[in-house]
């Protein structure tokens, strides 16, 4: 098995698009309406909101490669491109997505390593992330990688109020 993690530029735009809305819609469709599915995915994942992304210098993004497929990606932001605003000693794990068929290889660790490494690159001193309440198998991911539970916030699948649970490792 051989992995290894890209820097995703704006080259990779149709690929960003494409692995955001298969691994945003193995993850959540069984738990919400289609209806809510597809207004999420519309508006977070076209190729405008995207591209708008991945040209802002405060948001990295990176594939990681499992034998040469691309199995997953990372969102990482810092200062204001942060969806709360969390400091300039902060950096958001804003999106980590691993494929179905890729889980359970440690992808998502070493995912959640490249973000801690990205951060301490950069002289932060915590990176945090929300994840959604009801995904108890990443929650107990999250907090078996050191990470404790700081507060909460509104995440809007569609028109529907969910709630993500906001959580942070402190770095040295």
């Amino acid at each position: 098995m051989t992995l290894h993690i890209h820097k995703c530029s704006f080259d990779d735009i149709s690929k960003l698009q494409e692995i955001s809305v298969e691994t945003f819609t193995e993850t959540f469709k069984d738990q919400n309406t289609s209806e809510s599915l597809h207004a999420y995915l519309n508006k977070a994942f076209n190729l405008i909101q995207l591209e708008k992304e991945v040209w802002n210098p405060l948001s990295q993004f990176f594939f990681i490669y499992m034998n040469d497929e691309v199995a997953g990606y990372l969102k990482v932001n810092t200062n204001e491109a942060q969806s709360e605003a969390m400091g300039d000693d902060s950096l958001e794990i804003e999106r980590i997505y691993i494929k179905g068929k890729f889980q359970g290889h440690g992808l998502g660790k070493y995912l959640l390593n490249t973000a801690i490494e990205t951060a301490m690159a950069c002289d932060m001193k915590r990176v945090w992330l929300g994840v959604w309440e009801e995904n108890e198998k990443a929650i107990a991911f999250y907090k078996k990688m050191g990470f404790i539970q700081t507060g909460a916030h509104s995440f809007y699948m569609g028109e529907e109020e969910q709630i993500d649970l906001v959580l942070t490792k402190l770095l040295n």
